[in-house]
Order: C-alpha cells, then sequence, then structure tokens
C-alpha cells in the first residue's frame, strides 16, 4: 500500500511541475501578441528618443506573462535613429554606446507592460534581470 501511494504522488508531482512549466516561444510575426508587446515598448522608446521609430528584433522571447526582447532600435526608415537630442549622444561621443535594445516586459491585467528596459548597452546589461524581477531564466539568450 505504501509503495502504490509514493508512486501516486510521483506520478502526481510530475504531472504537476509539467503544468506549471512555461515552454519558451517567439510570436509569429504579424500576430496580435506581438504587435501589442512591440506597441507596449515602442510608445515609452519613442517618447525617450522623441522620434518614430521601428525594432529590429533579435531575441523575442514569450514564457507565460513574461516576455524578452532585444535587438537594434531603427528609424521608420529603417536606419540608424538620430541621437542627437537624446541622453544618449553624450555615450556615443565617448564611444560608450552601442546601437541596441533590451526589453523586459510582463502581462498585468491582460495589458502588456515594461518592467524595465535599456538602449546602448555595451556589456549584457540584461544578464541577472531574471533575478532583479524574478523572471523565468528561460526568457533571456544569457544569464548570470
Amino acid at each position: 500500500m505504501l509503495k502504490k501511494s509514493l508512486i501516486s504522488i510521483s506520478i502526481i508531482l510530475v504531472f504537476a511541475c509539467a503544468a506549471f512549466a512555461q515552454k519558451v516561444y517567439t510570436p509569429e510575426k504579424g500576430s496580435a501578441e506581438r504587435a501589442a508587446i512591440m506597441n507596449a515598448l515602442r510608445a515609452p522608446v519613442e517618447k525617450e528618443l522623441r522620434q518614430k521609430i521601428s525594432f529590429n528584433v533579435e531575441h523575442f522571447n514569450v514564457s507565460g506573462v513574461w516576455a524578452f526582447l532585444s535587438g537594434e532600435p531603427q528609424s521608420v526608415d529603417g536606419g540608424r535613429p538620430n541621437y542627437k537630442k537624446t541622453i544618449y549622444q553624450r555615450a556615443i561621443e565617448a564611444d560608450a554606446f552601442d546601437n541596441n535594445f533590451f526589453a523586459l516586459l510582463k502581462k498585468t491585467g491582460g495589458k502588456w507592460k515594461i518592467v524595465t528596459y535599456a538602449i546602448g548597452c555595451t556589456d549584457v546589461c540584461y544578464a541577472t534581470w531574471w533575478e532583479d524581477y524574478k523572471a523565468p531564466k528561460a526568457v533571456f539568450p544569457y544569464t548570470e
């Protein structure tokens, strides 16, 4: 009887763990989910950079209510944004700026919201975000 109980508990635990595990995927181009995530990021980035922005996305990972994106911000014509009137111009002049972005978003109340984002990182600025924001490690291409 004890052996059957242990087996039953083990099976239940395996299925419970599988049910709580979230797979990582990339939303399809043109999908409503992808658009919602990109638009949630676009608004504050455009405000900060004072221009219309599109994103050339390199990594786009979603797991459950978490999303991580990285790539290059671009002007609407596909070129590099004009950073001259932004807080990033000094970093560019000091050769301490890479034209990139990294963003972590979380779906709350049915809407995607930015948890944090960074522009111009010259290192792996998101390496500890999983721990800092209690996000799943699996959405990040690199963690410490």
